[in-house]
């Protein structure tokens, strides 16, 4: 299967991936390869991704899994582990795991001695085709998500799916709900057929969401415009996520179960602002409830998730900017929101 070409990296995806892999590593003077793992990747992916290495790994580190575990301590603890391990400035860090792992991971080896080389391998579908591609690295600030980090791109993406089988549905179907972002912010063929499909792990699939983040972050590597439609959806899930993480009372959501809520209140409050007709509004809700179990929320909840609304880190000035859909595969940043429309979009999510 064709890799996807990034500016500075590519995505190989299966045998490539394998290739590309042992052929960077022979050719690379690198010091020492260290390798990051959870106890997940370490107990159901490290016995698969041995076989598939040339070289040896110089040292396993290992944090724990979750979204909890996603903070400025953990990167402490790694940073105090390549150093004792005599990491260097010529070090490799590959990162095998989960969206956490790979956010983390990336963050700690762009830091460490002021910038490691890293490879990231995927583990989970949300990673696969989100997390782990496009540079963004970092950890979350107590429960607000992702609020310290840096941009800097991997060596390379590796990605085989081969590792889904690994993972509960739940955690796979949570990458399903970045898929059908994917489609629809820049393609309503792609929405179509994801929304339809039985199977959306396939490697044709997974390779068409890698290509439209990618091609969306070759024009905006930074996030200066183009690229925040990538957020469809986050500003009001992130702070789901948020306080749902935060929140003892409320069951802890996933990513994309999070988001997939964000999408249906952001797509909303796109009818209202932007002219998203309310045949395609309905549509997406159905879309994403036929998937993902529908959030309770209570009046106090929202309230809570609306004033998490303000650490959004596409925010300026004192702003809220969302992403919205003026149709399906078209999206357009930085909206203002009048605040009577978030409980009605609430309200509609409710129905």
């Amino acid at each position: 299967m064709e890799s996807v070409k990034s500016k500075s990296y590519e995505v190989h995806i299966n045998e490539l991936a394998q290739a590309a892999l042992n052929q960077h590593i022979s050719k690379s003077d690198y010091s020492r390869i260290f390798l990051l793992v959870d106890e997940n990747t370490k107990a159901h992916c490290l016995p698969i991704f041995k076989k598939m290495m040339d070289a040896p790994i110089d040292s396993l580190l290992e944090i724990k899994s979750g979204e909890e575990n996603k903070h400025i301590h953990t990167c402490l603890q790694l940073w105090q582990d390549l150093s004792n391990l005599d990491g260097d400035r010529k070090s490799l860090l590959i990162n095998l795991g989960g969206g956490v792992l790979t956010d983390m991971g990336g963050f700690v080896a762009s830091t460490f001695k002021r910038g490691i080389d890293f490879i990231n391998i995927p583990t989970t579908l949300l990673s696969m085709v989100d997390a782990s591609i496009g540079g963004k690295t970092g950890v979350d600030l107590g429960s607000l998500k992702n609020q310290i980090g840096v941009i800097n791109q991997p060596q390379m993406v590796l990605v085989f799916p081969e590792f889904l089988a690994t993972l509960d549905p739940r955690q796979t179907k949570s990458g399903y709900a970045e898929m059908l972002k994917h489609g629809l912010i820049q393609d309503r063929e792609y929405w179509n057929d994801l929304n339809q499909k039985g199977d959306f792990t396939d490697a044709s699939c997974i390779q068409k969401s890698i290509a439209i983040k990618n091609k969306v972050v070759l024009e905006d590597p930074t996030e200066q415009g183009l690229r925040k439609i990538l957020n469809f959806g986050h500003t009001l899930g992130h702070a789901i996520e948020s306080y749902c993480l935060d929140n003892p009372n409320k069951k802890t959501l996933l990513h994309g179960e999070a988001i997939a809520a964000g999408m249906i209140l952001e797509g909303y409050l796109s009818h209202e602002l932007r002219g998203l007709s309310k045949l395609s509004l309905d549509e997406i809700k159905k879309g994403f409830l036929r998937h993902f179990d529908p959030v309770d929320f209570a009046p106090d909840d929202i309230e809570s998730i609306l004033q998490l609304l303000k650490y959004d880190k596409k925010n300026s000035h004192g702003n809220v900017n969302f992403v919205l859909l003026q149709e399906i595969g078209n999206a357009v940043t930085d909206i203002k929101i009048p605040e009577e429309l978030f409980h009605k979009a609430f309200a509609y999510y409710r129905e």
